[in-house]
């Protein structure tokens, strides 16, 4: 038999007039290349555009730089950085400071995955060291203040640069025990805080008056070189060694007992605000001043499962009152289960830049936003020391030193 072709496998194709003028169309073009597709222009402007948008995480620019030549020229150009931090506005929490050994060391714990985890030994105090041992006191704009026990000194370091300022205290301080604040004193408009490695800053030293309790504050300007007038208050307050918070143009210290100082650092006046009475049976440790709404400052206390947010409001007539904020079922927040049994739950620190909480809940560390009520398991509590959360870019240039 014959094999009959399937007209559907083997189509029959006929062409027709115009399918002719169409292929001898093609015929005559046959030979000239069809035009290609534009391709994107070989300029540094756009390619610095695209790198911009690189999340500020660590190793985003530094991987970056690793690509070429060119790309490491780009991000790490000065002026690359500064439109970097303009673009992003605000730098990754990278980590937290803490005292350990009986307060006389001074550890940096990072909280970011790889490969942006920063390695502890990355930011070492290194010549720092002291036999007997410092004392960490603040943390903030990317500066670390501490106070060196057996001189009659602080110093401010920059854990990117690796930068130590020693200055010497005035001798109204060297007999007392003090707490103090660290800050950038940069006045450009649009400067970003977590890039002010050469920018000037100011020191705030607050003490208890060592025979009457009576506080005292003084001023260090990087700017002078030199430390500002004493100032004081009539009003009796016991400074505590928790760190300062800033809120608007002022720095708050909580006092033992009820009482909040109150710095303002544009006037360089000190005075004693009432605080929120609480009872005795609440951890001194599990109170802490905080930024609350259109610029005022709240009072939270941390009563497992509970965490309750007061803030403070004046009225047409000067007076002042707490009124109640936010009451917040941490259990729920972080995702735990309700117990029956008495949890130990602590209070570790506060970043008073992105409102975020560092709490010890049985054994483990957590990190809580308090907008987004959002919560992050970091690691199990090892001490339980003051958390100083630790903000800061972190750039090529710096991290290729080590």
């Amino acid at each position: 038999m014959a094999c009959r072709r399937s007209p559907r496998l083997h189509p029959q194709i006929h062409a027709s007039e115009d399918g002719a003028r169409m292929t001898g169309h093609i015929r005559r073009r046959r030979g000239k290349s069809l035009a290609q597709p534009d391709s994107l222009p070989d300029d540094d402007d756009m390619l610095r555009e695209i790198l911009l948008r690189l999340p500020p995480q660590p190793s985003s620019l530094l991987r970056a730089s690793a690509v070429c030549k060119r790309w490491r020229g780009l991000v790490t150009d000065p002026r690359f950085f500064n439109q970097f931090y303009a673009h992003h506005r605000k730098p990754p929490l990278l980590g937290v400071f803490l005292r350990r050994n009986q307060g006389r060391g001074v550890v940096f714990n990072p909280i970011l995955d790889p490969p942006d985890c920063i390695p502890p030994r990355r930011f070492d105090l290194g010549r720092c060291r002291s036999r007997d041992g410092y004392e960490l006191l603040d943390c903030r704009h990317g500066l670390v203040l501490i106070k060196i026990r057996s001189r009659t000194e602080v110093v401010v370091w920059d854990p990117i640069t690796s930068e130590q300022r020693r200055l010497a205290i005035t001798p109204k301080f060297q007999m007392s025990v003090f707490n103090g604040a660290v800050l950038c004193a940069a006045s450009d408009q649009g400067h970003i805080h977590g890039s002010c490695h050469s920018s000037p800053f100011k020191v705030v030293l607050m003490s208890g008056y060592k025979q009457f309790d009576q506080p005292l504050a003084c001023v260090y300007s990087s700017e002078t070189g030199i430390w500002g007038n004493l100032i004081l208050t009539e009003v009796r307050c016991e400074i505590s060694r928790k760190p300062a918070i800033l809120v608007g143009n002022s720095l708050y210290w909580l006092c033992k007992g009820d009482d909040i100082l109150e710095f303002d650092l544009g006037e360089h006046s000190l005075s004693v605000i009432r605080g929120l009475p609480v009872t005795n049976d609440i951890l001194f440790k599990n109170r802490q001043v905080i930024r609350a709404e259109h610029g005022a400052i709240g009072y939270a206390i941390l009563s497992y499962p509970h965490f309750q947010m007061w803030q403070r409001e004046v009225n047409g007539h000067g007076g002042v009152t707490w009124v109640p904020w936010k009451t917040i079922e941490m259990h729920s927040i972080l995702e735990l289960p309700p117990l029956t049994e008495e949890v130990v739950a602590l209070l570790l620190g506060y970043d008073d830049d992105s409102d975020v909480i560092f709490l010890s809940v049985s054994g483990n560390t957590y990190m809580v936003q308090l907008k987004s009520m959002q919560s992050t398991k970091l690691y199990e509590t090892i001490d339980t020391y003051h958390h100083h959360p630790f903000k800061s870019f972190y750039t090529p240039g710096a991290a290729m030193v080590d």
